[in-house]
This record gives structure tokens, sequence and C-alpha cells, in this order.
């Protein structure tokens, strides 16, 4: 993975390489809607070229990914391999365990409101005697 100081590659293979987006095309769509920065300038197209030592900034979900860019990449390897091409300037901080009941607020809701769930319904059930 040496690299020529004169080499680069467009950004959105790049993104794509680097495993930050599943596919070419998601990384294409978020270059092309101005989601990207490249050394605090707005990137418009996915065509832009970016080199070794840039500065990505671009929202991924709920986080604001800060990347310097460490090695261009030849191929869309294993998340090993895509791990050596960057450094990560803002770490994202993983809270929770990761389940759907921790994500969001869609786990919890006040007492009384809507229909109760399979656990209330069973409670319900035992107080009733049934």
């Amino acid at each position: 993975m040496v690299a020529d100081s004169n080499e680069t590659l467009r950004i959105d293979k790049w993104l794509w390489y680097a495993r930050f987006f599943k596919t070419r095309t998601l990384a294409s769509v978020v270059c092309n809607g101005g989601r990207v920065r490249v050394g605090g300038a707005t990137v418009r197209k996915s065509s832009h070229l970016v080199r070794i030592d840039d500065v990505l900034t671009f929202t991924q979900g709920t986080n604001i990914r800060v990347i310097r860019i460490l090695a261009l990449g030849n191929r869309r390897g294993p998340a090993s391999e895509a791990q050596l091409l960057y450094e990560d300037l803002a770490p994202v901080e993983k809270t929770g365990t990761g389940s759907k009941v921790d994500a969001g607020d869609g786990g919890v809701r006040d007492m009384g409101a809507g229909r109760p769930t399979k656990k209330e319904r069973r409670d319900i059930d035992k107080l009733r005697g049934d």
C-alpha cells in the first residue's frame, strides 16, 4: 500500500474501499448531496479526487466522522484492511448494548398510553386470575 504523493482516487470510491458505505452508489449520493467536506471545503461531486493526508468530514447515521486518509487502497478488502486506510480523528462513542430497545426512544412509552405490551397483558391476566 505504498503510494506516491501524486496519486489520487475518486472520493466515492475511497469511501467505499474504506467501508464507510455499503455500496459505492450510497457513497456517491452522500458526495453529490454536499454532505462531505475535504479540508473544510464542501464536495458536490462524487468524482472529486482525494489524496493521502486529506481530512474528510461527513455524517454517518447520527455520528459526525472526521477522517484522515493514510492510504488510498486499490480494492474493497476485508474490514481489517480497510481500517489501515484511515485514521479516525473523532472516534465514535458507542453507547448501550446495541439492542433495538436501547436505540432511541422506541421502547419507552408513558403508562396507560397505547396498547399494553405482551408482558403487561400477562401481568393483567395474572391479576384477574385467568
